[in-house]
């Protein structure tokens, strides 16, 4: 979604850009699960059609007992703003595969982090810079004293307190070049307040958004130029082993941040924080209002990573889609993606496309984007995809992606926030009807002033859904996460529903153990194990709020 974030740890506004915030900074992939002891035996699917409708149905027409008994506390919960915070709060909710770490930390923690360092804010601008604070700014320290003071950094850093009639789009995207100067510095400390959240609100796993090895790629893409001729321009940056080093260079950033984050945690001590459990893996993005031989350089820098470093599995496309140069070269980026994704097979692809809305662009920019990013780029999931039914024959765009289980990824706070885009006028359902698989998002938590649970939330007051849909919502967020190794489930779990693959089938929670194959699944999957980890937290959920607790 959002702007480029020009550094690793995630600030994505060309302002970054022309500073020190710009510089790479990448953090750790953490630690994988062991394998746990008991995996659900689910419902067979219901033989229903059409597809989309199986997909989605309201309920199973038969349910284990507590899945039953949960199901109807949420119905008798679903009008009590408290008990249903309580009850989305504990469900498992997955993981999180759309998330920008610089906009997802705090900004109390960000005011924090810009006092330690010493930094300065600028009073007319609210823009954090490097000391000595001179005429025109103020020490960041000062917003411990004055409430004021620390009132309006956090007005500026983040959407607490906008205006309703506002421009949301140019303040929310504006705050990232205002604390840049701050998230570039640790990335590690970034993340571990980041994964707390998520593992404290019952994740399991987090794929975050960050700019790998940022100004050696700068460099190196105005060292080589641009050539319309892909293929000789990716030969003029592997030559001499130039892609290497900026491989090697993002590697020890990962590595530096990696131990940040370990310490920052206390991770492998008795008072590890609840994050050192959560699986991290890393997204590379490349800053599409960039010139076309940066983008190009990010984008070929990401996947080689991709191919190189397992705690890397994708690249991603940011800055803000509306932009002057994202919209001219829009249909380049997408053969960019296209050609470097032939070079590099195993790394994936997810990108932001259709965050647009009417008045915001021009009508003839509103007709492709989403059905450019899957059918040329071929793009593995999709981010935002908020303009589907203004582009030119979208029906078509959603069979291929129900088709191909291409997921779109929803953060309903941010589309509201940014777009103005909520309520019936958002395609949630109309992703759902044609089965395309949908994960719901936090993109910018911090930024936004709002969790993964408030996401859950939105969607079953919104949408009014069941607790069988909230779940399958939950599984799809694993499912279609960028984890490698077998999925848990079988076929298309969109379409014919969460049924245990074969050597998976006969397990049963709270059995001492699976059976030899699914212990061999388990072991060799971490997505697996991520998905195994979340039914063992669904089966203790349910006997929570089945029973009435």
């Amino acid at each position: 979604m959002r702007p480029s974030s020009v550094t690793l740890a995630g600030s994505r506004t060309a302002a970054i850009a022309h500073t020190r915030g710009q510089r790479a900074l990448t953090a750790c992939g953490l630690g994988l699960f062991a394998v746990l002891p008991a995996l659900s035996a689910l419902p067979a699917a219901a033989a229903s059609t059409p597809p989309a409708a199986r997909a989605h149905r309201a309920a199973p027409p038969s349910l284990p007992g507590p899945e039953t008994g949960t199901a109807a506390y949420l119905e008798a919960v679903r009008h009590n703003p408290q008990l249903l915070h309580r009850f989305m709060e504990r469900l498992p909710k997955g993981g999180d595969l759309h998330n920008h770490l610089s906009g997802a930390v705090t900004t109390e923690y960000l005011i924090q982090l810009a006092a330690e360092d010493g930094l300065c804010i600028e009073t007319s601008t609210m823009t954090a810079v490097a000391p000595p604070c001179g005429p025109g700014t103020r020490p960041a320290a000062e917003a411990g004293t004055d409430p004021a003071f620390r009132d309006a950094i956090v007005r500026a850093w983040s959407m607490q307190d906008f205006p309703a009639g506002g421009n949301g789009h140019d303040h929310f995207f504006a705050t990232f070049g205002k604390f840049g100067e701050v998230t570039w510095r640790h990335p590690g400390k970034l993340l571990a307040e980041v994964a707390d959240t998520a593992a404290e609100q019952n994740q399991f796993y987090l794929e975050t958004m960050t700019t790998p090895a940022s100004d050696g790629a700068k460099k190196l893409a105005t060292e080589v130029g641009w050539d319309d001729d892909l293929a000789r321009l990716h030969g003029e940056l592997v030559a001499g082993g130039k892609l290497d080093r900026l491989v090697t260079q993002a590697r020890q950033e990962a590595d530096k941040a990696e131990a940040e984050f370990r310490a920052t945690a206390r991770c492998g001590t008795d008072r590890a924080h609840p994050g050192c459990a959560l699986e991290v893996r890393w997204i590379s993005q490349g800053s599409r209002g960039s010139v076309p031989e940066q983008v190009f350089t990010q984008l070929a820098l990401g996947m080689r990573l991709a191919e190189r470093d397992d705690r890397f599995v994708a690249v991603n496309l940011v800055q803000p889609e509306d932009g002057e140069r994202a919209l001219a070269d829009y249909q380049l980026q997408m053969r960019m993606v296209k050609y470097l994704h032939g070079v590099y097979p195993r790394a994936h692809v997810t990108l932001h496309a259709g965050e647009l809305w009417p008045g915001l662009v021009k009508p003839e920019d509103l007709k492709f984007h989403i059905r450019q990013a899957v059918s040329v780029a071929g793009a593995e999931r999709i981010g935002h995809g908020v303009d589907l039914v203004h582009e030119d024959n979208w029906q078509d765009t959603a069979h291929t992606m129900a088709a191909r289980e291409i997921a779109v990824e929803v953060p309903f706070t941010s589309n509201a926030q940014i777009l103005g885009v909520k309520g019936a006028d958002h395609p949630f359902n109309t992703y759902r009807r044609f089965g395309v698989p949908v994960v719901l998002a936090t993109d910018d938590p911090g930024v936004s002033r709002t969790d993964i649970t408030r996401q859950y939330a939105y969607a079953a007051e919104t949408y009014g859904l069941t607790y069988p849909t909230l779940k399958n919502l939950a599984r799809a967020s694993l499912e279609y996460a960028f984890l490698p190794g077998q999925s848990l489930w079988r076929g298309n779990p969109t379409r014919d529903g969460y049924r245990p693959v074969s050597a998976c089938r006969t397990a049963r929670p709270g059995s001492p153990e699976p059976r030899p194959e699914c212990r061999r699944l388990l072991a060799n999957s971490p997505k697996a194990r991520a998905e195994w980890r979340q039914e063992t937290a669904f089966l203790a959920f349910e006997r929570a709020f089945g029973r009435g607790n």
